[in-house]
């Protein structure tokens, strides 16, 4: 008799119809003897609209009346969730994040997790036979204050739980079903990944792929929890995701991802002397403003231009923080420039083979796109292009690497 912890998104919860058709779906499994564990996330686009609603009513709404406010999606489903699969004949509790005992630091809106101390709860639901069905993307501080882990942050509650309850599968049920070579919206010749490993699926996610959120992933390699991404309405297998092995690493590019959220931001003007730099990032860090893409150009007459890219989300905060930062190191000035989008090409075949970039930016060159930042890393390529050619450098590199159909590059 195996635990299952499953996670259900948004999506899959929209209507009454398909809220019944994940009753039924969790219910197969409960008729096979395994005992069932279902995090789900609030129904549809219900965060959204509370967000939207808040945002009406102040520009920026406090962070930690925000977490209570949506909080509140999470605790329709469970309850909804748990009436269902009540109706249908089956024993079934709804937790909220507390009372499974999720406590995290304070930071509102995007808490991290320190502990689950209610675990012992949910197992002794699970004895009794019933179908525990806990709240997603929320939990609680040492004061007792409602928490949010960030957008996505029910997909890190399902491997948490996954985690402490020793579980013997996590599995993510998307309206998708797995995780494929590129966003099929974009490129219609993308197909689904069998096998991903943490490293990759982590870039992926990071680099703008919302199949799961990259800190769950994270969590989920430290603690060697094998994840499976699959579809809500099949019964195909979808992707598994696990510590990689030979046969993942002769896959030289495994997916390629794009972000069109982000802002490139440019200072200009700024001394160049030891420190400066550090000083800048620092300054950003404090005020809560994530960089990612770096570039610092050579120096020309004691100054120099440093340009960074941020989520777009962020640039009001990053505003405030670059007018003390210009003023402080007396610099020119700083610009933001909010039409640019991130391409990235994954995989952890880049370790041990050669040519990957000079291939990249061969493609994006035969067809003008115009490369404007470079980052790396070992198994990751980033550029920087404009926005409006994000999708055609995605369906480029696609079809560069020959990701579709065909079998993708191998040595």
């Amino acid at each position: 008799m195996a635990l299952i912890v499953q996670k259900y998104g948004g999506a899959s919860l929209a209507t009454p119809e398909k809220m019944l058709f994940v009753a039924d779906r969790i219910i197969k499994e409960m008729k096979k003897g395994n005992r069932m564990v279902v995090v789900v996330s609030a129904p549809g686009d219900t965060t959204d609209n509370l967000i939207e609603f808040a945002e009406k009513l102040a520009k920026e709404p406090d962070a930690r009346e925000l977490d209570m406010l949506m909080s509140t999606g999470e605790q329709q489903s469970i309850a909804l969730m748990s009436m269902a699969l009540i109706a249908k004949g089956y024993k079934a509790k709804s937790f909220t994040g507390a009372q499974v005992g999720i406590v995290t630091d304070n930071k509102y809106t995007k808490a991290r997790i320190l502990d689950i101390k209610g675990a012992s709860r949910i197992k002794e639901a699970l004895k009794k036979g019933y179908i525990c069905v806990v709240a997603g993307f929320q939990g609680i501080t040492k004061g007792e204050d409602i928490t949010t882990l960030g957008r996505g942050g029910s997909d890190l509650t399902a491997v948490a739980l996954a985690t402490a309850l020793n579980a013997d599968v996590c599995e993510f049920l998307k309206d998708v079903d797995g995780v494929f070579t590129a966003n099929p919206e974009v490129v219609k010749d993308a197909k689904k990944i069998d096998y991903l490993s943490y490293d990759e699926m982590l870039e992926l996610s990071s680099s703008g792929a919302q199949v799961l959120y990259n800190r769950c992933v994270e969590y989920a390699k430290n603690y060697g929890v094998v994840l499976h991404v699959r579809g809500t309405f099949s019964s195909k297998n979808g992707t598994i995701i696990k510590k990689e092995d030979v046969k993942m690493e002769k896959i030289v590019v495994s997916g390629i991802t794009y972000n069109k959220k982000e802002s490139k931001i440019t200072i200009k003007g700024v001394p160049d002397r030891p420190g400066i730099a550090a000083f800048v990032f620092n300054k950003l860090a404090e005020g809560d403003v994530n960089v990612d893409m770096i570039i610092q150009n050579v120096s020309e007459k004691g100054a120099t231009d440093i340009s960074f890219t941020i989520f777009r989300k962020d640039s009001l905060k990053a505003v405030k923080v670059l007018d003390a930062i210009v003023k402080k190191v007396m610099a020119k000035g700083f610009f933001i420039d909010e039409a640019i989008g991130k391409v990235s090409v994954i995989g952890v075949g880049m370790r041990t083979h050669t040519g990957i970039a000079s291939a990249m930016f061969k493609a994006l060159a035969d067809k003008k796109i115009n490369i404007e930042m470079i980052s790396t890393s070992e198994i990751k390529i980033s550029v920087v292009v404009r926005e409006d050619q994000v999708e055609d450098a995605v369906r480029v590199l696609h079809n560069a690497f020959k990701l579709g159909k065909k079998k993708p590059v191998v040595e």
